[in-house]
């Protein structure tokens, strides 16, 4: 970490927090949803819940199909990345119904008109929803090709108030290098967007991250499947890497 890093922009007393976990960390080895790694992370956001913090979710769609890909075989993105769309929402309401039987009254919105399985996004709705405290899951990106989940977190986060961005990962935050690959890297407690981008960390994608920090939006990485670890980064724990 910067020794000359402030710590001022870490949110000293979370309320709302915005969720990002990827299609990836909820399928099984192959792809697909797997209900028990749901299951996990629907526990994590109830226990978080719990608190009293009003917990928003953007979920990603990759453990199912990436619209990416498709372009890459040249299939034109405004038709490929709404495919990408449709995997976030069947996403969503696998979280959806592992959060209400783990007892958390939840609603699912998707940024594309999904009208009998989910509500649309609206932003003034959604706010009232986490102020009853309600999880919201929300899904279908922005509902527009060409940006990212990433990007949706982020401009999801920057829309409904939210104190930091969550960004939940198989990895205890941010390095200096892939850890799997490097072993002498070193993690980050802390680090700013400037120095995260002049490193080429790819924390999100650049545009996700550079909306953030022009909105100045904390981001905390942190490894999602360690028991209990949602509720400690929440509470302000000394785990993850904060970015600021």
């Amino acid at each position: 970490m910067s020794p000359a890093l402030s710590t001022s922009s870490i949110p000293k007393h979370i309320k709302r927090i915005l969720l990002k976990i990827s299609g990836e960390s909820l399928g099984e080895e192959g792809g697909g949803v797997a209900p028990a790694v749901v299951a996990q992370v629907a526990a994590q956001i109830a226990r978080v819940q719990r608190l009293g913090v009003e917990v928003a979710v953007v979920v990603g769609g990759g453990n199912l199909l990436r619209g990416a890909e498709f372009a890459k075989l040249g299939t034109n993105r405004a038709t490929a990345d709404p495919l990408g769309m449709l995997a976030t929402a069947i996403n969503a309401l696998a979280m959806q119904d592992a959060l209400e039987r783990a007892s958390v009254e939840t609603r699912a919105a998707c940024a594309v008109e999904m009208k009998t399985m989910m509500e649309p996004y609206i932003r003034r709705r959604v706010i009232r929803h986490l102020e009853k405290g309600r999880v919201v899951i929300l899904a279908g990106g922005t509902g527009n090709p060409y940006f990212t989940t990433d990007t949706a977190a982020a401009l999801r986060a920057t829309e409904l108030g939210v104190d930091a961005i969550f960004k939940a990962t198989k990895v205890d935050g941010v390095y200096t290098a892939d850890p799997a690959k490097d072993p002498q890297a070193t993690k980050f407690k802390q680090i700013s967007f400037q120095e995260a981008l002049a490193r080429d960390l790819r924390v999100m994608d650049r545009t996700a991250f550079t909306l953030c920090m022009e909105n100045r939006m904390p981001i905390m990485v942190f490894d999602m499947f360690v028991e209990g670890n949602m509720e400690r980064a929440v509470r302000g724990d000394d785990i993850g890497t904060w970015v600021v």
